[in-house]
């Protein structure tokens, strides 16, 4: 079985996961919540964004910049074709 690479790694999964159950989502929001590094973060953010699978969006509330992210249905697909492969994995353990 191949694992896409873009979801397999540990910091992107819980980012795809989190998107994936909380939908549009800041950048201070997921770096609490997954408890990653602002760098750490932002390069795993990029990476998917070269990859298409997540939207950024960037705009100004109350003169601040606010960035979210939501999952693209690419990323959404891409996600839920992982968890599909890790429960055939599963299924041909336990067959």
């Amino acid at each position: 079985m191949d694992f896409d690479k873009l979801v397999h790694q540990p910091t992107r999964l819980q980012i795809f996961a989190y998107l994936y159950q909380h939908g549009e989502t800041s950048f201070p929001t997921l770096r609490e919540e997954l408890d990653v590094t602002e760098g750490n973060l932002s390069s795993h953010l990029q990476t998917m964004e070269e990859a298409e699978a997540i939207d950024v969006q960037k705009q100004f509330v109350d003169r601040k910049p606010r960035t979210t992210y939501a999952l693209t249905e690419m990323g959404r697909s891409k996600f839920e074709d992982h968890i599909g492969t890790l429960e055939a994995l599963i299924e041909d353990l336990d067959g």
